[in-house]
């Protein structure tokens, strides 16, 4: 018996295990395992609406009739530009532009293996100054210090074009080995993003029509209503949708063992991407990708109202009243005579 309670405590333990690898670390908060989440902001709202309101989501009848659709679609990137800062100083101007051009054609030649030619590449000078150091003269009662130029700093962005993600590798791996490291960032280009709209308007106008005849089958006759309507389109880019996170362990137990003291160490960030997710939306295209993506979406909102009852006018009678008038002579005899007054 001790045995099978054994066994279903070790199951039960590697169960746990594997349900929080599966899970991830950013999202973990546990008094023993410290997880802080740092959201990083964006220009586009991430949807996260809680299940509780969705399932106890209360609905108002009305007369008036709302066709409100989403899409969104997942579209991979033509091209990609790698943008890296370089910093380069030298004691001469001639000796600095000598230096830089030598780091950035290194970075050429070896890239240009790879099938990145000369036409993938950009320079863009950011600056060139002289760098100023100061100098101290000593005299027999005072010191004197006075700046002096030592050399020039030479500061370039050089932009990389591909059109494949795993040509990145290389081309980190080409500006290593030349000394750069700075990565400013990296560009998604898409060269048919009017086509991609035009396709989300052809399925959302699929959608429309399906939610009308739904409305129809329910006995509504659309052709008394009125239509206002609402349209809206958007684009996101990876970079708006990367968060961070800090995933560690702060508890040293070998310190507590041996009573020593604790020193805090820096807690390394992790990024991740999280793209819009898809609860809200009646039609996803592409929706499982495996490396990021643009995002496009489009929504269309129609309101029917109803038509407001036409008022008959009620006909209206006229009398038409005939005048006479009696006219009697000094004899007294009576002339009946009709008089038109108009």
């Amino acid at each position: 018996m001790k045995k099978n309670n054994l066994a279903s405590m070790v199951f039960l333990f590697c169960c746990s295990i594997l349900i929080a690898q599966h899970r991830g670390n950013y999202n973990q908060i546990t008094p023993e395992i410290s997880r802080q989440n740092i959201l990083a902001s964006g220009n586009a709202t991430i949807y996260n609406p809680t299940v509780h309101q969705q399932i106890n989501k209360i609905l108002h009848p009305s007369n008036v009739l709302t066709i409100d659709v989403k899409a969104l679609q997942n579209v991979s990137a033509t091209t990609y530009t790698a943008m890296f800062n370089i910093s380069q100083i030298g004691p001469t101007a001639e000796k600095t532009n000598a230096l830089m051009k030598q780091r950035i054609d290194s970075i050429k030649m070896r890239l240009n293996a790879k099938g990145i030619t000369q036409k993938n590449f950009a320079i863009d000078v950011i600056s060139f100054v002289p760098v100023y150091e100061v100098e101290v003269t000593k005299k027999l009662f005072s010191k004197t210090y006075t700046e002096v130029p030592k050399g020039f700093e030479l500061q370039q962005n050089i932009h990389i074009q591909f059109t494949k993600t795993n040509q990145f590798e290389s081309i980190l791996e080409a500006c290593a080995k030349s000394e750069v490291y700075n990565l400013v960032k990296v560009d998604y280009f898409i060269e048919n993003i009017q086509t991609v709209y035009k396709n989300l308007q052809g399925e959302l106008l699929k959608l429309i029509v399906d939610k009308k005849a739904y409305y129809s089958i329910l006995g509504f006759d659309l052709s008394q209503y009125n239509v206002t309507i609402a349209d809206d389109k958007y684009c996101y880019f990876p970079k708006d949708f990367y968060q961070s996170y800090q995933a560690y362990n702060s508890v040293s137990f070998d310190a507590l063992k041996k009573g020593k003291a604790i020193n805090s160490v820096k807690k390394q960030t992790s990024y991740y991407y999280q793209p819009l997710t898809y609860e809200r939306y009646d039609l996803v295209i592409n929706p499982s990708i495996l490396e990021p993506v643009v995002q496009m979406g489009m929504n269309i909102k129609l309101v029917l109202t109803p038509k407001p009852k036409e008022q008959k006018e009620r006909p209206v009678t006229k009398t038409e009243i005939e005048h006479k008038y009696y006219v009697i002579s000094p004899n007294g005899t009576i002339d009946v005579k009709e008089l038109k007054t108009k």
